[in-house]
């Protein structure tokens, strides 16, 4: 399912030795791939924004015990990330997002059923060396 991104296009932020650098086509950005290559990095360093962009919600497996459904249903406007998604997302909560209009979602994990996705919706981490620093970036995975 292809739709424009309804909170944010670009997010960019620095963190000491990394920058993440992340463009979005869609309304649902589904981030997978290999363990290790960055994923839960960048979504800790997307997390440190949350202090200073209150357009930005973030969930990690630490969320397990909260209502998920609840928060992101009260939530507006929001580019609301998700870490373990595997973990955190049951049925329920899969079906709500992908009829969310009104919210952005960056998932990351490794199973996108039930989101209604397509090969447009699925990207991977992409890092290179920019001086000192690493960037992060997203590219599509297929």
């Amino acid at each position: 399912m292809q739709s424009k991104p309804a909170v944010m296009d670009h997010f960019s932020t620095i963190h000491t030795s990394f920058i993440v650098n992340f463009t979005f086509s869609n309304n649902i950005t589904i981030l997978t791939g290999d363990s290790g290559t960055g994923k839960t990095a960048s979504f800790s360093f997307i997390k440190e924004c949350m202090a200073f962009n209150p357009n930005i919600l973030c969930f990690n497996y630490l969320d397990y015990q909260k209502d998920i459904k609840k928060i992101i249903s009260e939530a507006d406007n929001k580019l609301i990330v998700i870490d373990n998604a595997d973990i955190l997302l049951d049925n329920d909560i899969r079906k709500y997002i992908s009829l969310d209009g009104k919210n952005q979602y960056l998932i990351i994990g490794r199973n996108p059923k039930n989101l209604f996705a397509t090969k447009e919706n699925l990207f991977e981490l992409v890092s290179r060396k920019v001086g000192e620093q690493t960037e992060l970036s997203i590219k599509p995975y297929l």
